[in-house]
């Protein structure tokens, strides 16, 4: 944080008195303040589209069968940072994620949106992780990224569901952390507002920077792509696609247009505490659920067919005790 003081005004050529002396070392301060923002942020198939395919023998998703896109609460929870580097000038917003090669997608799509960059963990060592695998990962990658002041990640990926890897992150760095975010309200004086949104009602807390903030899909929906970003960024490529793209244009080496890759090696992390070999939750079955309309009834309005409908119900214990 930067303080930074303006000088007195002062109405005469004489020395400023006592009470103006005080003004200029209490009340004239002007506080400016730059962030240094993590998003956390997956790379999730497309639970829309899920067919037969859709799993393993294993029980692990079968990725490469599913439309790929940008996990929707990680979004609104780019967004957040975003409203907080609009904010505070000369923040910056890094994205993190960890998935195979064409996750490195999830980072042009937040550099098209307005972050400053991104890192993308991928090892075949990650493959098959859990919630404490996939923290652990992500916890040695932040470790090494060093220095921030918050962590934004969407409340839970679609493709799981457990709203477990933002807390258990916290809690492998050692960092306060406030789930359920809907509104991130006020970062002054080292400290955060947050609306959060709950089952029950909504309540405002405050935290310690450095910490961790899971956003809720009821939050303020991610900008749009901006085209000036979009221009700027569409060649950025990780090593690896580079080694893969012929296309002169893709290979541009600019500092800016190079997406940082890293491996399980890159981070010191411990390869037993990483994918299948570090995650104690196992899929033991997997069923394929197809819901089929059976019967069904068409009422008007009128109070007779409904009053029938509800007579029914109870009757077959439908609704009722």
């Amino acid at each position: 944080m930067t303080v930074l003081v303006e000088t007195l005004h002062a109405t005469s050529l004489q020395e400023p008195t006592n009470h103006q002396s005080n003004l200029y070392n209490i009340n004239l301060k002007i506080q400016t303040m730059s962030l240094k923002i993590i998003v956390l942020a997956k790379q999730v198939p497309d639970t829309r589209n899920v067919g037969k395919d859709a799993m393993k023998a294993d029980g692990t998703v079968n990725r490469a069968a599913l439309p790929a896109i940008f996990n929707p609460e990680d979004l609104n929870a780019l967004e957040q940072a975003l409203r907080l580097k609009d904010q505070f000038p000369g923040s910056t917003v890094t994205l993190l994620t960890m998935g195979p090669p064409r996750a490195a997608d999830i980072i042009r799509e937040g550099l098209f949106r307005g972050a400053d960059g991104g890192y993308l963990l991928t090892d075949r060592v990650f493959a098959g992780a859990d919630t404490l695998a996939t923290s652990y990962a992500l916890n040695m990658a932040i470790r090494k990224i060093g220095d921030f002041d918050i962590i934004i990640s969407g409340r839970q990926a679609i493709d799981g569901d457990t709203a477990q890897v933002g807390p258990q992150v916290a809690e492998k760095l050692n960092i306060p952390q406030i789930t359920y975010a809907e509104e991130i309200q006020s970062v002054e004086n080292g400290k955060i507002t947050v609306k959060r949104r709950l089952e029950r009602g909504v309540e405002v807390v405050e935290g310690t920077l450095p910490l961790l903030v899971t956003v809720n899909g009821s939050a303020p929906a991610c900008r749009p792509r901006n085209a000036k970003h979009i221009q700027k960024y569409k060649y950025a490529k990780t090593d690896s696609e580079r080694q893969a793209d012929n296309n002169s244009l893709a290979n541009d080496l600019r500092d800016y247009l190079t997406l940082n890759e890293w491996s399980a090696t890159d981070v010191n992390a411990d390869v037993q505490q990483c994918g299948l070999s570090g995650s104690p939750t196992k899929v033991k079955k997997i069923e394929s659920v197809v819901f089929q309309a059976k019967e069904s009834k068409t009422l008007d309005a009128s109070d007779e067919q409904i009053e029938a409908l509800m007579v029914e119900l109870i009757a077959n214990h439908t609704v009722g005790g």
